[in-house]
């Protein structure tokens, strides 16, 4: 478009053009040039500034990007680290529950583990303050007189839940 209205230009300087009708079309055709070349020059300066508001907000969402990235990365190593402890914590109590495990009579052993399976993981619960602490219910008089007159090494169950109860100096008994 510049060539072409440079070159118009060159015409009606030269004086090559005589007719007075095509110097007013080549004078009209170099103004429409220059309003289309500055029409265009504005676009590509919108088209430049859009440009670089885009590489602005590009480079913002990069660094935030990067800032969540290294969020992620910090919470999945302190997760590895706690599923590394708790992985330690689950073996060393899985020993304790062997050792432990051997002491019992199997058939408490079997139905602890009876119990366990059908009470969600808990097969026995503590009687504290005249509670079950498995279901935390209160019992009833009549079984708290059971508990109590029952020998020490007797198995004594929760009516509501089941569950093996054990007995110690906090039961209220």
């Amino acid at each position: 478009m510049r060539q072409r209205a440079a070159r118009d230009q060159k015409r009606l300087d030269s004086g090559a053009v005589s007719s007075p009708k095509d110097l007013e079309n080549l004078q009209r055709e170099i103004a429409s040039l220059a309003k289309r070349q500055g029409d265009l020059e504005d676009v590509v300066l919108e088209v430049m500034e859009r440009r670089e508001s885009a590489q602005e907000r590009v480079a913002e969402l990069t660094e935030r990007v990067g800032s969540v990235q290294g969020k992620i990365d910090d919470a999945t190593a302190r997760r590895d680290a706690a599923v590394e402890e708790i992985d330690g914590e689950v073996a060393s109590v899985t020993k304790e529950r062997e050792v432990i495990a051997g002491s019992v009579p199997d058939a408490l052993l079997g139905l602890y583990d009876k119990l366990r399976a059908q009470q969600g993981g808990i097969g026995a619960a503590k009687l504290y303050a005249r509670s079950c602490q498995g279901c935390r219910q209160e019992l009833a008089i009549t079984e708290l007189n059971e508990i109590r007159s029952a020998a020490p090494d007797t198995v004594v169950r929760c009516e509501n839940c089941r569950r093996i109860l054990v007995r110690t100096s906090e039961s209220g008994l």
